[in-house]
């Protein structure tokens, strides 16, 4: 209009300055919301809300005595384990210091035809020996089964059998996280000596894995 030069704003002026983008904060997730107020699955798992039945208190106060003393141990064995009783494996006290060890007497029972320990005796009684030191350290409130036994026979045993019980991790800690796990032991087998001054000989050894549960 008029002889002017119109002029595209649009273009001729320069963008203004944008601010510089940022992450938005990040929010924390809402625990109680997923679980709807409840507290983790993993770590209520094992939580005892429930009052033990009878039948629980039962079991835990029997559970108990089975590891209080050899007597009450076999009292135990000759209701719920025939084969233990009749065997008469007992533990062996011993120091703190010292592995866990459990005897097994040179009786008929455990002998074969040839007068020796029988494999059986020995292979079965190595899941008795190492079941006995994992419910021990763990108590009354646990729940122990044997997962996985290996057995390797070195020589004839013409003997009693002295089993010794050492785990390949920290028991204690493991029981005093109250979760379940797994525990592997290591069982050296020994032929009792039969005079004084006479060396050890090893008869076989054991590997085996016991899982515990939490009752």
């Amino acid at each position: 209009m008029g002889g002017r030069e119109r002029i595209d704003l649009t273009t001729s002026m320069p963008n203004p300055p944008t601010a510089p983008k940022t992450d938005p904060a990040p929010v924390a997730p809402n625990r109680a919301a997923e679980t709807n107020g409840a507290a983790p699955l993993r770590e209520a798992a094992y939580t005892f809300t429930a009052k033990p039945t009878i039948v629980d208190r039962l079991e835990r106060f029997f559970s108990r005595l089975s590891t209080k003393n050899n007597f009450w141990h076999r009292f135990c064995s000759f209701i719920w384990l025939p084969i233990a009783f009749r065997s008469g494996i007992k533990m062996r006290a011993n120091d703190s210091q010292e592995p866990f060890t459990a005897v097994l007497p040179f009786r008929r029972f455990n002998r074969n035809w040839y007068s020796a320990m029988a494999g059986a005796a020995l292979l079965a009684n190595s899941e008795v020996a190492g079941g006995m030191y994992v419910f021990k350290t763990a108590g009354n409130d646990f729940t122990v089964v044997c997962k996985d036994l290996h057995y390797k026979f070195l020589r004839p045993c013409l003997g009693p059998a002295v089993y010794r019980v050492k785990p390949r991790a920290d028991l204690a800690a493991l029981v005093a996280a109250r979760a379940e796990f797994n525990i592997d032991v290591v069982i050296n087998i020994y032929q009792g000596l039969a005079k004084v001054g006479e060396k050890e000989k090893r008869v076989g050894r054991c590997y085996a894995t016991f899982h515990v549960t939490p009752k």
